[in-house]
């Protein structure tokens, strides 16, 4: 029978440890707040927003893992040199983070773009492990279709690259704010999130199950459309397409409600399960694909700094480096928080 340890057993049972490593200790302790003294053995998960998809060099030192797209200086990298800087050091044993990957494979194998496959993310978490990090959910509830929904230019060779099709082909992507708004589109969302929230759920508690008492942090997505969305109207500075394409100017709010839709219920998914959340939807909303020179993420048919085949790829709406160092921020921050307790 599959071992199942709940939020409020995991506590009792890291009291427990505490308490008894407390009465074996033979000097003082240290001070409550104070940053742990030994590495911290972490492991980081995640799809490509937590990969950095679109940010150069990609980590091809594991050839099996090349198509992951997997930045070597993503955002778990850059926490952890801010980390450091504040002497708290955390020991990575890995970052499995890989772009395409769905909430099941944190307990599946992906299947790769080209060939071959990587293992089921959870394999990464041992039981020494004492800090998991990262976030997906976006994948699974279908957001690449829900941009082909509204987007003509990516539903043709411009979004070749981009995994997904729209949710209903034979409906024009000029009318897709009225696609999400009837039945059809409204039904196929509410099936979407319920089957995010189920897996969000099912990832959170297998991922503790090589080490209980693990802290987890679940790290949400950073805002992509502005609360002003007339500000979408204007292309960022050098380039020449706005930041959402071709994708009507009344869709995007839509894309925006539906975003943040999917930060409740992470939101919601963590707070059951006694998980920590980092909110980045509600600390990105001035640094959003909108803002120009301050946007944190790269309009969809922006270049990247990723190249295949000599062809730049589209950043399809994936933190660039000022969006990636924001989500470092956050994440470092919430770690410490987390530490510190």
């Amino acid at each position: 029978m599959r071992k199942t340890t709940t939020p409020t057993a995991r506590r009792l049972a890291a009291a427990a440890v505490a308490l008894g490593s407390f009465l074996a200790l033979a000097g003082p302790t240290a001070p409550a707040g104070a940053a742990p003294a030994d590495p911290v053995k972490t492991v980081f998960f995640g799809d490509s927003y937590t990969a950095n998809f679109g940010i150069a060099p990609v980590n091809n030192q594991d050839n099996e893992r090349r198509w992951c797209f997997q930045a070597t200086e993503n955002y778990p990298a850059v926490a952890t040199k801010r980390l450091a800087d504040k002497a708290i050091t955390l020991d990575v044993q890995a970052d499995v983070s890989c772009g395409g990957a769905l909430v099941e494979h944190a307990w599946k194998e992906q299947e790769l773009f080209g060939s071959g496959k990587v293992p089921a993310q959870q394999d990464a978490v041992k039981g020494d492990t004492q800090l998991i990090v990262g976030g997906m959910g976006g994948n699974t509830l279908g957001f690449a279709d829900v941009i082909k929904q509204c987007s003509a230019k990516l539903r043709g060779d411009e979004g070749a690259l981009l995994p997904g099709s729209p949710v209903d082909p034979d409906s024009p992507a000029a009318e897709c704010k009225t696609f999400f708004e009837s039945e059809g589109g409204k039904g196929w969302l509410d099936y979407q999130f319920k089957h995010v929230g189920e897996h969000l759920g099912e990832m959170l508690l297998l991922m503790s199950y090589p080490s209980p008492d693990a802290n987890r942090v679940l790290v949400g997505y950073p805002r992509l459309v502005p609360q002003d969305t007339t500000k979408c109207s204007t292309a960022a500075p050098g380039q020449t397409e706005l930041p959402f394409a071709d994708i009507p100017q009344d869709a995007l709010p839509v894309l925006d409600q539906i975003q943040k839709r999917l930060n409740d219920v992470m939101k919601k998914a963590a707070a059951d399960d006694g998980a920590d959340f980092v909110d980045l939807y509600a600390q990105t909303g001035t640094n959003t694909a909108c803002d120009g020179a301050d946007r944190g993420i790269g309009g969809l048919l922006e270049n990247s700094k990723v190249e295949l085949l000599g062809r730049a790829i589209p950043w399809y709406g994936h933190p660039n480096e000022k969006g990636r160092d924001l989500q470092a921020q956050h994440v470092a921050t919430k770690i410490e928080e987390v530490l510190n307790r």
